[in-house]
Parts: C-alpha cells; structure tokens; sequence
C-alpha cells in the first residue's frame, strides 16, 4: 500500500520556502545580504519546478529601440524560442519578447513596497516588443498578438496586521501598466488579480505552493512569445 500523500508533498515545499526565507531573515544582518538569499530562494523554487521551457533569473530587460528596464529581481523568460542580449559574470540582459512575467521579492509586503514593485513592473511593460509573421508547413501565420506580461511581489511577512486586508487591495490600486496580477506572503497568503482588476486576498492554505502552482495555471494561458525580430536588435552593431 502506497505511503505518499500529495497534501504532504505540496505542503513539504511550502515549508521548505517559508523555512528558507525566515532563516535569510533571521540570521543574515546585512539587509543587501538578507535581500540577495531570499531573492535566491525563490529564483530556485522557479528553476525547479517551472516546465523547462522557462527559465527564472534576475535580470535586464531591453528592447529594440535601445531602452532598458530597470534591474528586476526574478525575471520568468522564454528559454525556447528567444535568444540571451547578454549573459555574463551573472549580469543576464534578455529581449522584452521573451518576458512571460516579472516579480520583485522583499522582505516585507507594505504599501511603500507595492508601489515600488508597480514602477518596476511597469518599465517592464512599457518596453517595445516585435511580433513576426511565422512561417510551418502550412504557410506563414500572422503576427502572435503579445501576451500579457504578469508583475507581481514575493515577501516573507507583512508590514500590516492584519497581514492581507483591506490596505494591501488600497495599496493595490494602480495603472494597468503597474498592475500586479499575483503575490505571496510566504507566512501569511496570497493575492491574485482577475481579467476584471478584482482582487482576491487568501489566507489558508500553503501560500508558496499555491503561488507556485497559480503561476503555472497563468502561464499556459500565455501559450507562446511571439517571434522576435532579431534583426531589429542586430541593426544596433552598425550604430
């Protein structure tokens, strides 16, 4: 008779999560050290357990017309169809056409930290992206129309108590450009954004699972990024 228990093994990787970034919390006393181990907890979480079509890292994002984001904590790209700008010493720049989702990580949520993740998301957003034509067997399709880039904030705890309530959906409030889509409180719960802007705010559960696992529902609805005009890039090497 079979011992495994699937509660146990989504509830075993939340607490492996939540355990992580409150030992980086705790013991590390340099804040740009404590920030670094947490950002890596959940860049890892991402490279294990996302399809291997996509790749997480922080990163730069530019695009063709010579405009970068600023630097964005966790970066989820294609690593199917689209090629690196620059990968070197860690330093990793991608095209915006490979972005399927950006999130910013914190210690704590609060609304000075949301407000910070929607600028950082929105220059993400405001980049320009190429779509071509693509050519099958069947003849060439037009464009893909560009998908949704989702934003969002991954923390530890929360500034508010109580921890989701009613001013983080205040704090929540933005442009579309700034929209953040999804978020976790790995030791409190999660927030989510429907096509509608309505916010839903959950505090059961094993939030670093259930993020996990509603970042990869999203994802497959993104299908893929469009087919990028590399060449639009490569007209920078004669300027």
């Amino acid at each position: 008779m079979s011992t495994w228990s699937l509660s146990e093994l989504l509830s075993g990787l939340h607490e492996d999560i939540r355990q992580r970034l409150e030992i980086a919390r705790k013991t590390f006393g340099h804040s740009t050290t404590k920030g670094d181990a947490s950002e890596r907890v959940w860049i890892e979480l991402l490279q294990s357990y996302l399809p291997r079509r996509y790749w997480a890292d922080r990163a730069h994002v530019v695009d063709s017309n010579d405009t970068f984001s600023e630097q964005i904590d966790v970066v989820v790209f294609d690593r199917q169809y689209t090629p690196f700008i620059f990968n070197y010493e860690d330093q990793i720049v991608i095209p915006a056409e490979s972005v399927y989702a950006v999130f910013e990580t914190k210690q704590s949520i609060s609304a000075g930290e949301v407000a910070y993740t929607q600028k950082k998301v929105a220059s993400v957003r405001r980049l320009h992206r190429t779509s071509l034509s693509i050519p099958s067997a069947s003849g060439t399709s037009a464009p893909k129309v560009l998908q949704h880039i989702f934003g969002g904030l991954l923390t530890f705890e929360s500034d508010w108590n109580p921890a989701l309530g009613q001013p983080l959906l205040d704090a929540l409030v933005s442009e579309p450009e700034g929209r953040l889509d999804l978020g976790c409180v790995a030791a409190h719960g999660t927030f989510g954004c429907d096509a509608e802007g309505c916010y839903s705010l959950t505090t059961e559960g094993k939030p670093a699972t259930a993020f996990l696992l509603e970042l990869i529902a999203r994802l497959q609805t993104s299908a893929t990024v469009p087919m990028i005009d590399i060449r639009a890039y490569a007209s920078w090497l004669s300027r």
